[in-house]
């Protein structure tokens, strides 16, 4: 058996609190302070969950529903650019209008009880063009992201206008703004960053934190922003035949290292360094850019897997974060321009070529709002911050004294632990995309606490499966029960049945087995396994994992508390939320959204299915159909009784076949750029999709799922661009409702793909052969996603 010990050191002394100039609005009943590991509100630890999603870039009638959404999978504060050239492309004409309403967007997560930070720029990058400055101010000012008083005269002007959009919406006021970025990826003008901080201030914004964006060795103005990291799974700004990056590989790995060098590395000159702008004594650590995937360029088409983003997030907890950050949360569509396309473009003197529309990011809610297994990856472990991040917030990482010699080390395990000296959190990460780490077997873990006996688990020793990563407690208080370990991941409580009900998820491969602290057990019940007294403690072992897995406690104060044991994928189907007048746990595989008296669903089965714990008095109603109510375990399953999905199948014509593929072109920095637009028109194989009448009639929810093969794909209705993608082996989602329908009655819709050149200087992972290279419309299915308003009964 391979030893994995680690000492966990006597406690810090208290952090370091009142040393930065961070202020709330005076009086607000929850105050939100910085201390030099973690934050506060209102007093108590605070550990937020906030995700981006960029309002300019999705429809402004689904932004409430969406936002739903992202607070169903655990976010609590929402994070957008605010992207200065899509308000205002021409110059003098500020539009804050329609999908552009930004006070809107601010109002709605205030009323859904969100938090908002707008990142203001004024450059943002976000893969738009200029980094969102338009282009008549780079014709007038010579050095833009300067102090040049022709750059700050129209940013006083743009930063006046937000601030009258956002005025009232402050804290002072009682709204949602937490805090404001200035700028993005500004690495050697620290002067500018204090300069925009006060026109900001000047403009009227105002928020209890200011922030800035501090990879790369940023240098930041002393300590007026709070520096926020980042770190992602995958990258398109890294060349097209450098491999996986190691400025992603180290961030599957436990260490107490925040910066990442990569991020934003094509646009900062290699020999240009900062110094840490965060000493880890003076400020947290906190994160705005976690890969919640990554966007496809032209050069690069990375793919990114819902364990790659939730191994990645799970990591940074273990290594201290304190407060978790997404980019892209939720992706969306550039907006079309007025005079130019809006993305980032090798014509706009940048280094990678984007989709002209598609801003997807392959998000955990895409493109069209779908739903997609790393939100069910990411809302996991949200709802453990939910939960015990307060708990989780002051603990520190402490890494083991045998851990990886260096990033290309596979076969060393890969664990850390998250304390407060006496209870914590232990982690363990055994994956990473590309290059699978192997099973470590015969596995345990000793922590030793430094006034109490160590914790030495599991009883036996365990195999840790490849792909594997999960958290453990240690010494954990549930409500008057101590769970010393588990080997299983807590996910939530719930109060059901008179118990405080915990949820632990089970690892697959992993037997779940739980020791009580014996002095706070009365008694215990357990519908599978064993009960055995082991040396002052209660081992439970052998439980089998499922709805029905309720160990049942009777803890020795009096209290009664369960612990329930799901199996892994179940576990990733848990939503918790105020549902018909109480807190319930909810097992949903769709998308799931609480408001007010109203649970919606959001689903493409025939007959959406979803388990209730505590069950309702009575069973829910749905308008307009039947519910079937069956018992399934301790929960109660509930059956909508919809009526039958029509035929998915989709005719797809070939109008015209691929011509040969286009001689490859390189742009900015070698890279290979898009092909020219007159290739589309004469060498793309052309196709014509009829959409039937009865989805024109209702397109809500209806995507068109085509997956083809070649280089890259355009959508028209007409002659009008609705939708692209480069190919990166991924299926192309389009959403019905964003057609022109009465368009599309008469023009129809037609599909054009060019076929890639085989000695194109692209990366497209996990291809084999060359016949993925040929223009082809393999398949396609209308995939019907039904909205079902699930009320009281």
């Amino acid at each position: 058996m391979t030893p994995h010990r680690l000492r966990v050191p006597a406690p810090s002394a208290p952090p370091l609190t009142g040393h930065l100039p961070f202020a709330d609005a005076p009086r607000v009943p929850d105050p939100i302070e910085v201390t030099g590991r973690w934050l506060t509100r209102g007093g108590h630890p605070w550990f937020p969950v906030s995700g981006e999603f960029h309002y300019t870039r999705y429809p402004s009638g689904e932004w409430e529903e969406e936002l739903l959404k992202m607070k169903a999978g655990g976010v609590t504060a929402l994070a957008s650019y605010v992207i200065w050239i899509h308000h205002e492309e021409i110059e003098g004409r500020i539009r804050f209008d329609g999908d552009r309403d930004l006070r809107r967007f601010a109002e709605l997560c205030a009323r859904h009880g969100l938090d908002f930070v707008p990142r203001i720029g004024p450059w943002c990058h976000a893969e738009v063009r200029n980094g969102g400055l338009p282009d008549w101010l780079l014709a007038r000012a010579r050095t833009p992201r300067t102090d040049d008083p022709a750059y700050l005269e129209p940013v006083r002007a743009w930063f006046a206008a937000v601030a009258e959009q956002l005025r009232g919406l402050d804290r002072a006021h009682g709204g949602p703004i937490v805090a404001i970025q200035i700028e993005n990826e500004l690495y050697d003008q620290p002067g500018h960053l204090r300069t925009l901080k006060r026109l900001a201030r000047e403009a009227g914004l105002s928020a209890p934190l200011w922030t800035s964006t501090a990879w790369g060795g940023v240098q930041l103005p002393g300590e007026e922003l709070l520096p926020l990291y980042g770190g992602y799974p995958e990258a398109f700004w890294t060349e097209a035949d450098g491999g996986w990056p190691d400025t992603c590989r180290k961030h599957f790995f436990f260490t107490h290292e925040r910066d990442d060098e990569g991020i934003g590395a094509d646009l900062r000159p290699t020999t240009v360094r900062g110094t840490d702008p965060a000493p880890t004594d003076r400020f947290p650590w906190a994160t705005c850019e976690l890969g919640g995937g990554m966007a496809v360029a032209y050069h690069r088409r990375p793919r990114v897997e819902a364990a790659d983003v939730g191994a990645l997030g799970l990591t940074k907890i273990g290594c201290g974060s304190v407060w978790q950050g997404y980019y892209m949360f939720h992706g969306g569509t550039n907006p079309p321009g007025e005079l130019t396309p809006l993305q980032e473009s090798h014509a706009t003197g940048y280094p990678n070529d984007l989709p002209v529309l598609t801003y997807d990011f392959q998000a955990p809610l895409g493109e069209y709002g779908q739903v997609r297994p790393s939100y069910h990856e990411l809302r996991l472990q949200h709802l453990l911050l939910a939960d015990f991040g307060h708990r989780i917030a002051p603990m520190e990482s402490v890494l083991p004294e045998r851990r990886p010699t260096g990033q290309h080390d596979r076969d060393t395990l890969r664990w850390a632990v998250r304390t407060d000296g006496t209870s914590g959190l232990l982690f363990v990460t055994n994956h990473q995309p590309h290059e699978p780490l192997p099973d470590h077997p015969d596995t345990a873990f000793t922590v030793d606490f430094p006034d109490t006996p160590p914790l030495t688990l599991p009883s036996t020793p365990v195999t840790v499966p490849s792909g594997a990563f999960f958290c453990w407690p240690l010494r954990l208080d549930v409500a008057g029960l101590r769970l010393e370990w588990a080997t299983a991941q807590p996910v939530c409580t719930v109060e059901a049945g008179g118990r405080t009900v915990l949820v632990l998820a089970a690892t697959d491969g992993i037997a779940p087995e739980l020791a009580l602290d014996a002095d706070t057990v009365a008694s215990v019940a357990t519908p599978s396994g064993e009960v055995t007294p082991v040396a002052g403690r209660i081992l439970v072992s052998g439980v089998r994992p499922g709805t029905d897995a309720l160990i049942e406690v009777d803890a020795a104060d009096g209290s009664r508390v369960g612990l329930l044991v799901l199996d892994a994928a179940m576990a990733r189907t848990a939503y918790r939320g105020v549902a018909w007048g109480a807190e319930r746990l909810l097992l949903c595989g769709d998308g799931v959204v609480f408001d007010g008296d109203e649970v919606r669903l959001h689903s493409p089965a025939a007959e959406p299915q979803f388990a209730v714990l505590p069950a309702p008095d009575s069973a829910p109603l749905v308008a307009g159909t039947g519910v079937r109510e069956a018992a399934d375990g301790v929960f109660t399953r509930y059956t909508i009784e919809a009526a039958p999905l029509g035929d998915t199948a989709v005719p797809v014509t070939l109008v015209r076949p691929a011509g040969p593929a286009p001689e490859p072109v390189t742009g900015v920095q070698g890279r290979a750029s898009v092909p020219a637009d007159k290739y589309v028109e004469t060498l793309a194989a052309e196709y014509r999709v009829d959409v039937p009448e009865d989805l024109l009639r209702a397109p809500a929810g209806v995507l068109l799922r085509l997956r083809w093969t070649g280089d890259l794909a355009r959508a028209y209705v007409g002659d009008v661009l609705v939708a692209d993608q480069f190919y990166s082996g991924r299926v192309w989602d389009i959403g019905l409702d964003r057609l022109p329908v009465e368009a599309l009655r008469t023009e129809g819709l037609r599909l054009k793909v060019l076929p890639l050149a085989a000695d194109a200087r692209v990366h497209v992972p996990g291809q084999v052969g060359e016949a993925w290279r040929a223009a082809d419309v393999r398949d396609a299915e209308w995939v019907v996603s039904r909205s079902w308003a699930v009320r009281a009964g």
